[in-house]
């Protein structure tokens, strides 16, 4: 295997690990001026096997470090997802002098003739997490009967001043509380009868968003899903609107919404412990999905998380909905190559533009046309085709003719979101070596999708069809360093 087969699709924006597997992200944590994401790892081959937690750190969430292993398997099993939390006021009794890092996580054990088996640990860290000590009194929460008991987010709920515990309990999401960590008191179950069951619940996440322009807030839960053969999509992820009193979560809508419509984005969870004067809640997911993700064409290493995003409500007609965007220190990556100001286009339009990333937003305004929108041409034969069909208000992103589709049936398949309205819509395309981030009318709906062309991109195409449309106040950038 040549060092040119082994960076091939390696992406140049996005974190991806140096060699073997990766998944979930897991203990997103910001901690005196660094930001860390640890994952699950499989440091042995670049498939799924036994999971360890992986680390990086990083200064602005675009550029990471990778570090040594966080956390090894023991005599309680392997590493399965979990958080971190900052132990500000020592309520372990971790840490006499000075606050450190936490992380609960999940210990996964299947002893030879018996049923898998799932249990909440802990560890924590004096030295910013370079290393950690395991808890003498592991495992701190078990179940007795329920086999899929996993993924523990953890937060501090100031109303009630004790630890909140979000956990993947099958088909629900239970919650506990905490005065110390160690400690656990069962509090609620939710689920039953509400959103999308095709898979099982994992990866759960709880907290306060803000309603744009507005004082008001909602609590909003993420739950993701697996994958089942049944269905077209693989793994994907919900969220639920609602309350919580610090015992029980209630959605105020019983309608399924989705967090991302494309199908490279999964297990996604918030980072913790955000400075208040910082005030965003910021997001990040794994891109890539169950039904392929031991598949995909790279070498020697495998898989990728998004571009982190802030997360906020926006109050719709058809209620609340999430809006995504890109964390502004991706910014500074780029620079304007291409502006595009009151073009009226009928046809196709094509800018010549070749770079190994690119940030773009575009603003159509649909005069006639049945059909618009644009093509990221990455080489003569190979191009990704993001549309709009006004006559039935749908995106649709197809990917069959993107470069290497042949590991997976289903990975052709289109990818649709049905939006309010295709008059105006406004695009925000983050495009990598291996992935294309879309977010649409101002991070109102989000589509990530993986891509595996042989070159990113020669040119971009603005396209209409059976009539024309208008782009203002739209650019290309490249990157700026």
């Amino acid at each position: 295997m040549t060092t040119q087969d082994l960076q091939k699709y390696r992406p140049q924006l996005h974190f991806a690990p140096k060699a073997n597997w990766m998944n979930d992200p897991n203990g997103l944590v910001y901690f005196k001026g660094e930001y860390h994401l640890f994952f699950q790892y499989n440091p042995n081959d670049s498939v799924w096997g036994p999971m360890h937690w992986g680390h990086a750190v990083s200064k602005d969430m675009i550029t990471w470090e990778e570090l040594d292993i966080a956390l090894y398997p023991d005599e309680h099993g392997t590493i399965f997802s979990g958080s971190a939390v900052v132990d500000w006021n020592n309520t372990t009794g971790f840490f006499p002098d000075e606050p450190g890092l936490v992380a609960i996580f999940t210990h996964h054990i299947h002893r030879e003739g018996e049923q898998p088996s799932q249990s909440q640990s802990l560890a924590y860290s004096h030295d910013l997490g370079r290393t950690w000590k395991k808890y003498g009194g592991n495992p701190v929460l078990g179940h007795e009967s329920k086999m899929d008991f996993r993924d523990p987010k953890v937060f501090w709920h100031k109303e009630t001043a004790r630890w909140i515990m979000a956990l993947a309990t099958g088909q629900t999401i239970s919650f506990y509380s905490s005065s110390n960590l160690i400690d656990w008191k069962f509090e609620s179950e939710f689920g039953e009868g509400i959103g999308s069951h095709d898979g099982v619940w994992e990866c759960p996440d709880l907290f306060k968003l803000q309603v744009e322009d507005s004082e008001e807030e909602k609590w909003f839960l993420i739950v993701s899903i697996g994958d089942n053969p049944a269905f077209a999509e693989g793994s994907r992820t919900q969220y639920f609107v609602g309350s919580f009193n610090g015992s029980n979560f209630v959605a105020e809508h019983d309608d399924i919404k989705w967090l991302d419509f494309g199908r490279d984005n999964y297990a996604g969870v918030s980072f913790s412990d955000i400075p208040e004067e910082d005030g965003r809640r910021i997001y990040l997911g794994w891109m890539s999905n169950w039904r392929y993700a031991n598949h995909v064409p790279t070498e020697g290493w495998r898989s990728q998380m998004t571009i982190p995003r802030e997360l906020s409500l926006r109050k719709t007609s058809e209620g609340f909905k999430v809006v995504q965007k890109l964390v502004k220190e991706l910014d500074a990556y780029f620079s304007k190559e291409k502006e595009v100001n009151d073009a009226v286009i009928e046809g196709t339009e094509t800018f010549k533009i070749e770079a190994p990333y690119l940030d773009l937003v575009m603003n159509f305004e649909n005069v006639d046309a049945t059909k618009f929108g644009m093509t990221l041409e990455h080489t003569a034969d190979q191009y990704t085709s993001i549309s709009f069909d006004a006559e039935k208000n749908l995106l649709v992103l197809d990917r069959k003719t993107s470069g290497d589709i042949d590991f997976s049936e289903m990975f052709s398949n289109e990818q649709l979101v049905k939006i309010e309205n295709t008059d105006n819509v406004q695009v925000r395309l983050l495009l990598d070596t291996s992935s294309v981030e879309l977010l649409i009318n101002d991070g109102e709906y989000a589509l990530t999708s993986l891509i595996y062309p042989d070159k990113v991109c020669e040119a971009i195409s603005l396209f209409t069809s059976n009539g024309s449309m208008k782009v203002s106040n739209s650019y290309i950038s490249i990157p700026s360093k």
